[in-house]
């Protein structure tokens, strides 16, 4: 059979042949899509124009907002085109731009929550020291290092897999996911991306095991806080970070323990689903509902859209 490399198309996995479904879908996606900008721009503008904010914690929850707009608008735009005009397919070079996009966003989100918990283990821990250690020139450095990190990842395994010969071009996926990318594959080379996986997940659990380790120290210093109220001021500027860091590990884990079938499944789609949009749409809720100073830049800033237009 001939490969990819000299077929112009990938061909999708449709939510459903049903033309209503279909709609229903694009509408649903499109109201989810929609909450997921609204929410993520409202935390960019809000920390960009408040003075309060400009602090090494909001400027890594800034990137962090920037990085979950990038994530959810590489996958869900196309999921919509295809629910709303019935067309599956997707281009070579877009499927290739899709998965490095897609590979780029998910690890530079990965690395600034590792950043994250970094910081808030330093302004727990070693208060004193916190404006030397994490002054502007470092988190610039810190936040320079991960894109990079991130870049080469991308690149790293978008080569691996656009490197082998396809036997298809049918993804049992509805974007261009690297495993079921692989389930194509008709030449020995997978192995190696199979491998690179397999690393990547190993440095991942570590890096998750961190993370874990980190907030144990700070939860131990907090607890020797004399003060009750001292004692819920730290924890108020963690508890966002670990709730965001809880939804990707579980929806993480939900979808990457299970090995991608031959024949697409209800749960394969769903725990895509849960991992593509779920972490980016409520990150900006999480820190919101759970950060005073956010919720007041938040206030400041649509009352001063509000009266802006009312004068207008």
């Amino acid at each position: 059979m001939s490969n990819l490399t000299s077929i112009s198309t990938f061909l999708l996995l449709a939510f459903s042949d049903v033309r209503e479904l279909q709609i229903l879908s694009f509408f649903l996606f499109l109201a989810l899509y929609l909450m997921a900008v609204t929410g993520n721009l409202l935390i960019i503008v809000s920390i960009i124009v408040d003075n309060h904010l400009h602090t090494p914690m909001y400027f890594f929850l800034l990137n962090l907002a920037m990085i979950d707009l990038g994530f959810i608008s590489v996958i869900v735009p196309k999921i919509m085109v295809v629910s709303l005009m019935d067309d599956r397919s997707i281009s070579y070079s877009g499927c290739v731009a899709q998965v490095f996009f897609y590979l780029f966003f998910a690890s530079s989100d990965f690395v600034i929550l590792i950043i994250m918990a970094h910081d808030r283990h330093i302004a727990i821990c070693n208060p004193l020291e916190y404006d030397r250690i994490m002054h502007k020139g470092t988190c610039l450095e810190m936040v320079a290092i991960g894109w990079l990190v991130s870049v080469l990842y991308a690149l790293l395994h978008t080569c691996g897999t656009f490197a082998n010969t396809f036997c298809s071009n049918s993804i049992n996926q509805f974007f261009c996911e690297i495993p079921h990318l692989l389930k194509l594959s008709c030449s020995e080379i997978y192995l190696t991306e199979v491998g690179l996986l397999a690393l990547s997940c190993g440095v991942g659990l570590g890096c998750f095991v961190f993370i874990i380790i980190t907030y144990l120290k700070i939860f131990a210093a907090v607890l020797r806080i004399p003060s009750v109220l001292g004692q819920k001021k730290a924890l108020s500027t963690c508890i966002p970070h670990l709730t965001v860091v809880s939804v990707y590990l579980l929806t993480g884990v939900f979808v990457h323990v299970m090995p991608p079938s031959d024949a697409s499944s209800a749960l394969d789609v769903a725990s895509a689903v849960m991992y593509v949009i779920i972490p980016p749409t409520l990150n900006p809720f999480i820190y919101s509902m759970r950060n005073n100073e956010i919720r007041a830049a938040l206030c400041k800033f649509l009352k001063l859209v509000f009266s802006s237009t009312v004068v207008f």
